[in-house]
């Protein structure tokens, strides 16, 4: 059964003694829903951006996976692509985006891995009507088992916040955890954000 995370609350990824390898970060949101001059409903698109940094154990930025680079160097995070609009018909309960993590071939220079969002037109958390995260053993086309499901949305500290920090990936004595996190932040692009999370959060 998922366990459904609180903020700062951590679990363990070991299954029955055995750390899972493969795992997906999935992001769900929808579309803001208006109304139209004629009193039926229109849609207007939310372009988030999952993004994902690796760090060192001396908290230096190793790479970063995004839209734009969909694969890290060392080859073991994936990204599924850009969803530029949401979903428009209500939550269809499927990820618009998903980073794949094969954490057996995560180099062992590489401390943390930290999950992102950005808003990429400056659209407010606030308006957004859902966001959430899920971590699942699987792939983006078929899952395996939840893990963990992580409620993003409907928190008034994100009114006016375009950037947030979802959770992080981490190594405690040779097994990886994972902690959310879930904190808004001030800064307006993926690299300041990353900035943030070097600085405060690892």
């Amino acid at each position: 059964m998922a366990i459904s995370l609180q903020k700062g609350q951590r679990i363990s990824l070991d299954k029955g003694g055995q750390g899972i390898e493969k795992l997906c970060v999935g992001v769900n949101w929808g579309a803001i829903e208006k109304k139209s001059l004629f009193g039926g409903k229109k849609h207007e698109a939310v372009d988030l951006d999952a993004s994902v940094g690796l760090f060192s154990a001396d908290k230096q930025k190793v790479d970063i996976v995004y839209f734009g680079q969909k694969v890290s160097k060392c080859g073991s995070i994936r990204h599924s692509g850009d969803d530029l609009v949401g979903d428009t018909g209500g939550d269809d309960g499927l990820d618009n985006e998903v980073i794949t993590v094969d954490l057996t071939k995560v180099p062992s220079s590489i401390d943390q891995i930290v999950f992102v969002l950005n808003s990429f037109r400056g659209q407010d958390f606030a308006n957004i009507p859902y966001a959430s995260i899920r971590i699942y053993e699987g792939t983006p086309a078929k899952v395996d088992n939840v893990v963990a499901t992580f409620d993003i949305a409907n928190d008034a500290t994100f009114k006016g916040k375009v950037s947030m920090i979802m959770g992080k990936l981490y190594r405690h004595s040779g097994a990886w955890k994972f902690t959310s996190i879930g904190d808004s932040t001030e800064d307006k692009r993926l690299e300041q954000t990353l900035q943030t999370v070097a600085t405060k959060y690892l």
